[in-house]
């Protein structure tokens, strides 16, 4: 009996040393995996880069780890198996997207610590689409920062960089069919967004060349050159041609494409729907940006228009009239979805902000809900497939701190927007396939420097990328809070500069060790 009680008590000796070697904790990740295990011992920082890497790329070694959870296909791609060993690191995915998170979840992990725990994790996106988007227009920040950009947004595994190219104070990507939308209106006088925007109607723009002249414009080489490292990355960057608003730079430099007044006068902001030969324009536009940019998808705005002029303008009424046409709205609608057609001819999808819903809907369009969720829930019961991004949490141009440089806007702080909750009341789970997920946006009408622009975006971009990656039940503010305190010091020391910075006399920068 003496003996067998002495094997029971090593049995659970040996059950407890076990369990206590693999038992799932807490971890510094952003954004936090779905599953982590540590075991004993753990490995320096420093030897992380040189342990041997097993990797194994087979569907059915990863749905062993899954053990029967049932993940979609997209979710599959990005999915993957880590194990951190002593003398080396296995890895299993299902594809190469799912080993490169597996290799940024390395990265991460060996920088924010001097030690590494052992452990495995088993980990896969919530949602498909994690984005960011970056106003270039207003303020121009060049290939190097895109490229800096693309690469934190990497390490938190996001996807999507949304490429805000042209609006009315800037064009800024290259047209061969109509070079002086780059050779006159990439450049202006003034470089502060508002003190070109108090000048007139908007201000002028200056020919390429003149001296002092504020702006710049994407070649097509750099646009190629950031395509390929976003590709490195797995990250898809989809441009945006604003239409039919937002186009006071496409007027000045080509004012044929304005609407046509009584009074003899050119509306200064919208493209017109009326005229063929606003169609022709951007038809070649697009073929040109398609042939650039491989993305799925193309954005093609569609917000803000005022369309006040539409009522008097010749050509619109006559096309409304020609259409059966019974408001601008429905004029708006028919712009879209003939440019809906357009691209599908050329294999492309469009996205639009959530204006596109008025007067009708394009049958395919992806809607960008930033009114605030009523939209996307709109849509989403109308069969269409949306994205969050509402301005009230995920506008980053607007301040985190009232004392801040430039405050702007209502207080989006990091646990405002770390609290949008994408799946929105009224979502069924039947139509819960169409929330494609989230993208927070920086303007930069008050944001002209790359250090600003970082500040704004970071740490709040974090926080985007947890509630794209990370299950909804991991979320805890309190637990986020520490570890995007210690991602941000390691930004800082890679040189982003990342909120909270305080400055002196409203310009000088200084960074917050």
């Amino acid at each position: 009996m003496k003996i067998l009680n002495h094997w029971i008590l090593l049995a659970v000796l040996c059950f407890m040393v076990l369990q206590a070697e693999a038992q799932p904790q807490t971890t510094d990740l952003i954004p936090a995996p779905v599953e982590y295990t540590v075991r004993s011992g753990s490995v320096s920082s420093d030897k992380m880069a040189n342990l041997h890497q097993k990797v194994r790329i087979s569907t059915k070694a990863l749905l062993r780890h899954l053990e029967g959870r049932k993940l979609t296909d997209w979710q599959l791609k990005s999915a993957y198996w880590l194990e951190i060993g002593k003398k080396g690191v296995k890895i299993e995915a299902a594809d190469e997207e799912g080993v490169f998170y597996a290799r940024q979840t390395l990265k991460m992990m060996a920088s924010l610590d001097n030690s590494v725990s052992c452990c495995t994790i088993l980990d896969w996106p919530r949602f498909r689409y994690r984005g960011v988007m970056l106003d270039e227009s207003r303020h121009f920040q060049g290939k190097d920062f895109v490229k800096k950009q693309l690469e934190m947004m990497a390490l938190l595994k996001m996807n999507r960089f949304h490429f805000h190219l042209v609006d009315n104070p800037g064009w800024r990507v290259q047209i061969d069919a109509y070079p002086r939308l780059t050779k006159l209106t990439a450049w202006r006088p003034q470089a502060f967004f508002w003190d070109w925007e108090k000048n007139a109607i908007g201000g002028p723009f200056v020919e390429e060349g003149t001296p002092e002249a504020y702006g710049g414009y994407y070649t097509k080489q750099d646009i190629a050159d950031i395509l390929a490292f976003a590709d490195e990355r797995h990250i898809e960057v989809i441009p945006e041609i604003e239409m039919p608003g937002h186009n006071y730079e496409t007027r000045a430099a080509y004012p044929e494409l304005a609407c046509s007044l009584p009074n003899g006068g050119k509306d200064p902001w919208e493209l017109c729907p009326g005229k063929e030969s606003t169609f022709e324009f951007l038809e070649k536009v697009l073929l040109e940006v398609f042939d650039m940019f491989p993305s799925q998808y193309i954005h093609i705005g569609g917000d803000e228009a005022r369309k006040n002029n539409w009522k008097i303008c010749p050509d619109c009424q006559a096309r409304m009239k020609a259409e059966g046409l019974k408001s601008v709205e429905e004029l708006q609608s028919y712009m879209i979805k003939r440019m809906e057609r357009f691209a599908h001819e050329h294999g492309k999808r469009i996205i639009g902000w959530d204006e596109i819903l008025q007067g009708g809907l394009a049958p395919d369009a992806t809607v960008m809900s930033w009114h605030g969720v009523e939209a996307g829930k709109q849509a989403v019961r109308e069969g269409h497939d949306v994205i969050f991004t509402p301005t009230h949490y995920y506008y980053l141009d607007y301040h985190q701190d009232p004392a801040q440089f430039r405050p702007v806007g209502r207080l989006v702080s990091l646990e405002k927007v770390y609290s949008f909750e994408p799946m929105a009341e009224g979502i069924s789970e039947a139509n819960a396939h169409h929330v494609l997920g989230v993208q927070g946006n920086l303007w930069t009408e008050h944001v002209q420097d790359a250090w600003h622009a970082e500040m704004m975006l970071y740490p709040r971009v974090f926080a985007i990328a947890e509630t794209g990656w990370s299950p909804a039940e991991k979320k805890d503010w309190t637990d986020f809070e520490l570890r995007a305190s210690l991602l941000s010091a390691i930004a800082r020391k890679w040189g982003y500069t990342v909120y909270p910075a305080k400055t002196i006399n409203n310009e000088q920068l200084i960074m917050n060790e």
